[in-house]
């Protein structure tokens, strides 16, 4: 893929990740990339370089108020670029990770239906 010298496993898994935040219209921070990819943080963060050297992705600091404590947040989100890149590159190399997963609510949990209960 242009751009990507080589593509590694955390490289999809953080492509999948930062996929899915973008087809929901929203940005990631690290964090919860890492979290959602069960990979640590400097394999994360060497994935999101190589991604944003590549200009796949697009990084953001976070801008914090005087009132609020703690480090800023850098998020991400895919370029126009990456984003049917990184898509081709998922169907090619891990078609499931597009796949619809289905939407779990409480009441799904609970086996409510229509209002009934199955």
């Amino acid at each position: 893929m242009a751009g990507l010298e080589r593509i590694t496993q955390p490289t999809l898994d953080v492509l999948e990740v930062l996929v899915r935040a973008f087809d929901a219209d929203e940005r990631i921070h690290g964090w919860a990339i890492m979290k959602a990819t069960k990979r640590p943080g400097p394999t994360v963060y060497k994935v999101l370089d190589r991604l944003e050297d590549a200009n796949w992705i697009t990084g953001e600091w976070e801008e914090l108020g005087p009132d609020q404590p703690g480090p800023r947040r850098r998020f991400y989100r895919l370029t126009g670029e990456g984003a049917p890149a990184a898509r081709a590159l998922l169907v090619e190399r891990r078609p499931s990770a597009l796949r619809p997963r289905p939407l779990l609510s409480f009441a799904s949990l609970l086996g409510v239906v229509s209002g009934g209960i199955r």
